[in-house]
Order: structure tokens, then C-alpha cells, then sequence
């Protein structure tokens, strides 16, 4: 099938495993790490794009850039389902040898992705002007806002389709290309953005154009290096197979569910920054700054859960369920190392971490009365995060969607329950159980996933 950018075939590619456990954790780190460096990537973008903006001359500009930024990351983050499901069936296709169906996947995907896209772009100024009557911001953020989200808007067809092509990647086994597509696309923006504001006075219009332009350039690398290692795929192209309808239902019945699965992500993850909010602002800075230690460990084991992906859904497709079984054990042994180690992580460097996200020494003694909840986040949600790698490898959707409805549940039950009492306490009680109910529901049902 020729070489692949990684020196390997495409029919040799993760084939020929002795089961062994020296070679699943190489398999398991051969899909992790670029996943993480790829996640790493993500918050270092945002740091740079506040600190352009920091600096000309008002603080409506970071206000817009917070605005717009989330505006954005809630609508991205909706439409996440088209890396996931794609990464799934993908990964089942080709542990099959289905070629047709891994050219069919990717070209699937690529398709409703663009569909998606010019619905986004025909009901743009709707989105926006609800959108900012939901957040109220004042008028001169609103306005920056605006210019900002006019001009990002434009990149959501490379975007939306990134996500397909990551996925697709993934389920080839293969993380380092998205790596690379990241890093690129990551280091385009900011030298972008420094150009455009800097030198061709563009302000905050020249950010938002540099996120646009970097988002097709990464668009382009990808496409660059789909073609230059996976061209010999173009045999196995039958397009009366993309757009069958059998194709389409499945395609939309799993990323409905995850869909589903993702709103509750969202609205529990936002309730719990609203929530501080009503608190206070000392409550609201705490929450934040401690909510950091749980986005720094999540990045690292989405990098395992991408590896679940992968492998999980590469073992199903050869219906080896010798494979199957032992990628789940080493998964779950790298899981609870990584949780364990991020533990004592908390446990001994909770306090120089803070100082490094603030220097007010009030805002410091009052985050470490509920830094305790922070010892809590890796193991508590170590499983959820395995378990979704897993289940989306699996392509048993369903199984995601109820175990995050029922971590949202619990979630409110006890906020409603426990806040009047204990106040923020009662909100991270809430948080740490709705991460340990995801992993236990996902547990109780894994035997679902091999049929």
C-alpha cells in the first residue's frame, strides 16, 4: 500500500502485536504523546491571543477576545462529534481491512461537515446577537465582539472539517499527524495575528483574522499529508458508497448521541463557573485558578483516551477480542499511573502552581481551603476519561450519552442539595461526584461493548 509519513504501510500499520505488554504500552504511547502535545498547544494559543489584545489600550479588547473565545469554544465544542464518531468508525473499518469504508468515513464526514458549515455561516447574525443577549456584556465589548466573531466566523468550514480529518487520523492509528497539523496551524496564528496588529495596525480585527487564516493553513497541511500518505487509498473510493442512506443513519445515530452527550458536558461545566459567580468574586477567582488543575489533567489523558479510540475500535474492526481485552488492562494501568502521579503532583506543588496563575496572596489562602477537592480530580475521573476513549472506539455511543446524563443528574441533585449548606464546598462535592458517576455507570456497562 506504500509508505505512510511514519514509515510504515498502510496494510502493516498496528498489525502483528504478540499481545505483549512491552508492545501494547509502546502502542498505547505511539497514540498518546502526539495527542498531548497536540492538547498542550491548545491553552498557549489563548495565553498569546490575551496577551496581544492586553496590550492595546483597553480592557474591552481582552473582555471581546473572553466573549468571542467562548463563543466560539461552545459552538466548536457542539460540533465535536464529528472527530469523535469519525475517529470510531474509522478505527473499526480499518481494523476490518475495509478500505472502501475508511475512504467512505472520511469523505462522509468531510461532507457534513461543510453542510454544517453553511448553516453556521446562513444563520451567523441570529447566533450572534442571542448569543449576546445571553451574556450581556457591555456595548463596547459587544462591539468588539462582534467585529471579532464577524470575521472568525469564516473559519468554520476549516474548522468543522479539521475535526473529521483528526478524527479520521486517529482512526488510522495515526496521532502525529494532527500533531503536526496543530503545532503548524498553532505557530500560523500567532505569527499571524503579531502581524496583522502589530505592523498593519489591525487590532482586534487582526487577531480574529490570524485565527481564520491559520485555521486554513492547517486545513491545507492536513490536507497536504492525506495525500501524500494515504494517495493510494483514492482505489478504494466507491461514491455510491459516501452517501448511502444506511451510511447516513448510522453516521448521524451515533454523533446524535454524542451530540446529546456533549450538551451535557457543556451546561454542567458553565452552571459550575455561573454558580461560583453567584457566590462571589472571590469564590468565581478561586474556581477558576483550581478548575486549571483539572483542564492540565485533562489534557493528559485525553491523550489516552484518544489511544482507546484507536486501538480499542481497530481491535473490535479485526474482532480480535485477545487484543481488545489487553489494550483495555494497559490502558487502565497507564490510567490510574497518570492519576496517582498527578495526586502527589497536587498533593506537594498545589500551592507553587497557584502562585504561578496570581500573585494576590488572599485569593492563594482562600483556593487552598478547597484545594483538597483538587487531590480528588485524577482519581475520581480517570475512569470517565479512559471509558470514553474506549466507548467511542466502540462506536457504543449510547453508552456515553447515559453515563454523562446521569453524572449531570447527580451534578444537580446534589448543587441544590449541598450548596445551601456548604456553599462552594457543596458545588466541588457536586463536581468530584459527577466525574466518579460517568466512570462508575461506564464501568457497570462494559460488557455491552463486545456483542
Amino acid at each position: 500500500m506504500g509508505r505512510t509519513l511514519w514509515g510504515q504501510s498502510v496494510e502493516s500499520l498496528g498489525y502483528g502485536f504478540d499481545g505483549t505488554m512491552n508492545i501494547r504500552d509502546k502502542q498505547i504511547l505511539y497514540m498518546a504523546l502526539p495527542s498531548i502535545v497536540s492538547n498542550i498547544t491548545v491553552p498557549l494559543l489563548g495565553l498569546v491571543d490575551v496577551a496581544i489584545t492586553g496590550h492595546l489600550g483597553s480592557a474591552a479588547y481582552i473582555g471581546a477576545i473572553a466573549v468571542g473565545g467562548m463563543l466560539f469554544n461552545i459552538i466548536y465544542w457542539m460540533f465535536a462529534f464529528l472527530r469523535m464518531g469519525t475517529s470510531g468508525m474509522t478505527a473499526q473499518a480499518f481494523g476490518a481491512r475495509k478500505l472502501t469504508e475508511v475512504v467512505s468515513v472520511l469523505l462522509r464526514a468531510l461532507f457534513v461537515s461543510l453542510v454544517i458549515s453553511v448553516v453556521m455561516l446562513c444563520l451567523q447574525v441570529p447566533v450572534r446577537e442571542l448569543s449576546l443577549k445571553v451574556i450581556m456584556p457591555s456595548d463596547e465589548v459587544a462591539a468588539l465582539t462582534r467585529a471579532y466573531y464577524n470575521i472568525c466566523i469564516w473559519g468554520a468550514p476549516a474548522a468543522l472539517s479539521l475535526f473529521a480529518l483528526t478524527g479520521w487520523y486517529v482512526g488510522m492509528q495515526n496521532s502525529r499527524i494532527p500533531m503536526a497539523v496543530a503545532i503548524v496551524q498553532n505557530v500560523a496564528n500567532i505569527l499571524v495575528s503579531l502581524l496583522l496588529v502589530y505592523v498593519f495596525k489591525m487590532k482586534i480585527e487582526g487577531v480574529a483574522l490570524g485565527t481564520v487564516i491559520a485555521q486554513y493553513i492547517g486545513l491545507g497541511v492536513a490536507l497536504v499529508l492525506l495525500f501524500r500518505n494515504y494517495w493510494r487509498l483514492r482505489r478504494y473510493l466507491c461514491r455510491q458508497m459516501v452517501l448511502t442512506r444506511g451510511a447516513l443513519l448510522r453516521f448521524f445515530s451515533l454523533n446524535k448521541d454524542i451530540f446529546l452527550r456533549t450538551c451535557c458536558l457543556i451546561l454542567v461545566h458553565f452552571f459550575f463557573i455561573s454558580a461560583g459567580a453567584k457566590q462571589g468574586d472571590m469564590e468565581l477567582a478561586v474556581n477558576t485558578m483550581l478548575m486549571q488543575l483539572f483542564t492540565l489533567y485533562s489534557y493528559i489523558m485525553d491523550g489516552f483516551a484518544f489511544a482507546g479510540e484507536a486501538m480499542v475500535g481497530k481491535a473490535i474492526g479485526a474482532n480480535s477480542r485477545a487484543i481488545y481485552d489487553d489494550t483495555i488492562r494497559h490502558l487502565f494501568r497507564w490510567g490510574w499511573g497518570v492519576a496517582v502521579l498527578f495526586t502527589l503532583a497536587y498533593l506537594l506543588l498545589g500551592r507553587p502552581f497557584l502562585s504561578l496563575l496570581t500573585d494576590d496572596v488572599t485569593v492563594i489562602m482562600a483556593a487552598q481551603a478547597y484545594q483538597p477537592w483538587t487531590l480528588l480530580f485524577p482519581l475520581c475521573g480517570m475512569a470517565a476519561f479512559i471509558w470514553d476513549g474506549i466507548y467511542i472506539g466502540a462506536t457504543a455511543t449510547k453508552g456515553m450519552l447515559v453515563s454523562m446524563a446521569s453524572g449531570m443528574i447527580l451534578f444537580f441533585l446534589l448543587y441544590f442539595t449541598l450548596v445551601p449548606l456548604w456553599g462552594n464546598h457543596g458545588l466541588w462535592v457536586a463536581f468530584v461526584c459527577y466525574l466518579a458517576m460517568r466512570g462508575v455507570t461506564q464501568t457497570l456497562m462494559r460488557d455491552k461493548l463486545w456483542v
